[in-house]
């Protein structure tokens, strides 16, 4: 049987922006993919964006649709009465996430009425027996962990919390993955652990983001899209280094892909056909 496939989308905040999210949408349906999720902003601000976009996604495509719920600038009252809203929306799975701070904040600092940590989000929503839980999880040492074990000893406390699976943090390195899935298991963590592909649409942006959650970038990496950019053709390279990264993890026995699109359809496309993971379009009945 061939791997199943996931995408993260983010919530639009301009009309610009809606129109892109929906193209990208429709541009990866066809694919058949497991389930979707759509994000929340940094410091809670897209929690009503996200929440329209979940609904419509799910309303106008079918689509198996997960809602992101933070920690962040919320009681707890306030993060279980939106988890009941989108329960009685019909979306029973959500990713359950400590959250980013506010930009501009020291760091994130849970308020006195609200849920100090992911673990107590997860235990909290666990309880109310309504949704299937998915959370994060980093293969390299996350920037505010002691170091690399830290990552698998909270994971551990979010899997007996009660998540069902775990979504790693981007990597550019199998070996990466499979040190973390192996020290997961080691430490008794047998829920799955989904692994997140970033393709490389902005070499630029990828260093940024790579800079400020921890993902190590391989000099030789770097060293191509170096030349790849003087040369211009970055594209062709995001796809080939993406679908070697996919492949590598299949062939490790990897069941199960989670791509970050950043709401632009055409490399994950690419990437998940090159692997062979879409079906055959349709072909219509011409008499």
């Amino acid at each position: 049987m061939p791997a199943s496939i996931s995408y993260e989308f983010f919530p639009p905040r301009s009309i610009e922006a809606s129109f892109r999210l929906w193209e990208t949408v429709t541009a990866l349906q066809h694919t058949q993919p497991e389930f979707v999720s759509v994000t929340y902003g940094a410091g809670g601000t897209t929690r009503k964006l996200t929440h329209e976009a979940v609904e419509a996604i799910g309303k106008h495509t079918g689509l198996n649709v997960a809602a992101h719920l933070t920690c962040v600038d919320a009681s707890r009252s306030e993060t279980l009465e939106i988890a009941d809203r989108y329960a009685e929306a019909g979306v029973s799975h959500l990713v359950a996430l400590r959250g980013d701070p506010p930009k501009g904040s020291a760091g994130f600092t849970p308020r006195a009425d609200g849920f100090a940590s992911s673990v107590d989000l997860i235990e909290a929503l666990a309880g109310t027996g309504k949704f299937e839980l998915t959370v994060g999880a980093y293969p390299e040492k996350h920037p505010e962990a002691t170091d690399a074990r830290a990552n698998v000893d909270w994971l551990k406390r979010k899997i007996d919390a009660g998540a069902t699976r775990a979504i790693t943090q981007f990597f550019f390195d199998a070996d990466c993955f499979f040190r973390f899935r192996d020290d997961c298991a080691a430490a008794g963590i047998d829920a799955p652990i989904l692994p997140g592909i970033l393709p490389i649409q902005s070499w630029s942006g990828v260093k940024r983001f790579a800079a400020q959650c921890g993902a190590t970038i391989p000099n030789h990496l770097a060293n191509a899209f170096e030349t790849a950019e003087r040369d211009g053709r970055t594209e062709l390279l995001a796809t080939a280094v993406a679908t070697q990264l996919c492949t590598k993890l299949l062939e490790g026995g990897v069941e199960h892909l989670h791509f970050y699109t950043l709401n632009d359809p055409t490399l994950t496309r690419d990437v998940v056909h090159a692997l062979g993971l879409a079906p055959e379009p349709a072909l219509e009945n011409v008499a």
